[in-house]
């Protein structure tokens, strides 16, 4: 992800791209949520949201943290597919207040009433939305289009959520559609960055066997796990749900191993990106077996192997990268870096081992969310100055 070209500016570096704000307000909402939540969850707090603090706790990293780090990867990205100016300045500064404003929204919702929240939280995805679709459009870079159909679930799984959370019993349609957007951005997305940044570093560092090229096999598998997390959302009870989920998943695992990435392992920065795409593949399977065998998979298991171990490490690994490569920095890890990835795979670890040891749950959960906030506090504290300052500054 080169960043191409730009127009002049000269207004605060931190807009002066789009990673830049959102990933450093994505890190910082991240820990912050999750601190606010166990809390919350044991009833020490009471937040003045209409959610439920389990609901709020699930809708804040799906609908709020997620597509922030999201959209700082789309506008870093999107100019180099379309050859088109990034969005700076002006435009960019009322997005990030336009996202801030649906967090605060979600927050207060039950002072200002849950229709005014869900317009004022849908409003930033839609405007993303509209954005992103612009630039692709103008660019005539049709192909990328495919981003925008994910894009779309998100939005109106986030509409269903706050109508559902009123009106239905449960969110589970919605939580379903929003992990199925995300799962299906990772699979779109994570198989292009994962064997580019993959094969760019074993050309440079350690030579031999690359990655193998997107062909056939690839487009099978996406076209698989479209369909498994089509059936999961409309159908998520049924044996051929699972029996896809099942074989998507594997089928991803298969794609993984062609990437080469046991030949990266001097270099975290490039293998965390296996191991967060390992964890999706493994989470996908997960799923299917909540349904074929749910007395052996509690139901917890596979939504927190995608939550905090597929998206929160590929989230982590790109926003890393990113950041260190768009400011001037080595492209390493650096400490702070390291200190993410081992974090956030303690979490992931910490929150799954909670589902299976009922007598240290509770110790187990903190643990968890104490790993989690420092993932991205160390993201936040030693990459925030960087995001912060014009490159070379």
């Amino acid at each position: 992800m080169s960043i191409p070209r730009t127009r002049g500016y000269t207004g605060p570096a931190l807009f002066s791209y789009g990673f830049r704000p959102f990933f450093l307000a994505g890190a910082i909402y991240a820990a912050a949520s999750i601190a606010f939540w166990l809390p919350a969850w044991f009833g020490n707090i009471i937040l003045p949201t209409h959610f439920a603090p389990v609901e709020w706790h699930v809708h804040e990293l799906l609908f709020g943290f997620l597509p922030a780090i999201i959209t700082g990867f789309l506008f870093t990205a999107v100019p180099n597919w379309t050859g088109r100016m990034p969005l700076q300045g002006a435009g960019l500064i009322i997005l990030v207040a336009l996202w801030i404003a649906g967090r605060l929204a979600v927050l207060m919702s039950q002072w200002i009433g849950w229709q005014a929240a869900m317009m004022a939280d849908c409003a930033f995805l839609i405007a993303v939305a509209l954005v992103i679709a612009r630039e692709i459009v103008s660019g005539g870079n049709w192909r990328n289009l495919k981003v925008l159909i994910p894009l779309g679930i998100l939005t109106g799984a986030n509409a269903l959520f706050h109508w559902q959370a009123v009106f239905a019993d449960d969110t589970l349609l919605a939580r379903r559609m929003a992990f199925a957007a995300a799962t299906l951005l990772t699979v779109i997305i994570g198989g292009r960055i994962v064997p580019s940044f993959t094969r760019n570093w074993l050309v440079r560092e350690n030579p031999g066997r690359l990655p193998a090229s997107f062909g056939p096999f690839d487009k099978l598998a996406i076209g698989v796990t479209s369909l498994a997390l089509a059936g999961w959302i409309v159908l998520p009870e049924m044996t051929v749900t699972a029996l896809l989920l099942v074989t998507s998943g594997a089928m991803q695992l298969l794609r993984l191993a062609r990437w080469a990435g046991y030949r990266t392992l001097r270099d975290p920065l490039v293998w965390i990106l296996h191991a967060a795409y390992a964890l999706l593949s493994v989470g996908m399977m997960a799923l299917g077996m909540t349904i074929l065998a749910p007395e052996a998979m509690p139901p917890a298991v596979p939504y927190h192997l995608l939550g905090v171990g597929a998206f929160g490490t590929m989230t982590l690994a790109v926003m890393v990268r990113a950041a260190r490569g768009h400011t001037g920095q080595e492209l390493r890890a650096g400490a702070g870096g390291k200190l993410a990835f081992a974090a956030i795979l303690l979490a992931t670890v910490a929150r799954l081992s909670a589902e299976y040891a009922p007598a240290a749950y509770v110790e187990l959960l903190y643990l968890a969310a104490t790993s989690w906030i420092v993932a991205y506090a160390a993201f936040a504290v030693t990459l925030g100055p960087a995001l912060s300052r014009l490159r070379g500054s």
